[in-house]
């Protein structure tokens, strides 16, 4: 990700919030899924709503690019139904043990996410599988 001005820093926090809060996460999920500070209280996490940024930090704003990325593989798969992606995130499925994939991006980190984007995208899917050859 290139570096960002700061209005653009907190328009990208604001989408992502709106992203999480579309698909129901709670909010100790969404501590844990963005890798904020363990300390963070959910309370706190208004302002990243309003006019905070979230932390410039590696790991934070690799989850924000797979977040967006499933977000958009979520919108192009249902198309004609805002609300399947927050279905599909909270419904059990097979290729995850019967956990959802919001418990498998919560419970796993990272790692999860990632397994949630590889599974909707094909298309990062592809990429990644390339760079391994």
């Amino acid at each position: 990700m290139h570096a960002l001005t700061l209005e653009q820093r907190i328009e990208l926090t604001r989408g992502v919030m709106a992203i999480l809060d579309h698909w129901a996460v709670p909010a100790a999920a969404q501590i844990r899924l963005l890798a904020l500070p363990d300390a963070t209280k959910p309370r706190s996490l208004h302002r990243y709503r309003q006019d905070t940024p979230l932390p410039e930090e590696p790991e934070i704003l690799e989850r924000i690019e797979h977040l967006v990325g499933i977000a958009d593989a979520l919108r192009t798969s249902y198309p004609r139904n805002a609300s399947m992606d927050a279905q599909w995130l909270n419904t059990t499925n097979v290729r995850f043990d019967n956990r959802t994939p919001l418990e498998v991006m919560v419970e796993d980190g990272l790692d999860g996410v990632i397994a949630v984007r590889v599974l909707l995208d094909c298309a990062y899917d592809w990429h990644i599988s390339g760079s391994r050859r």
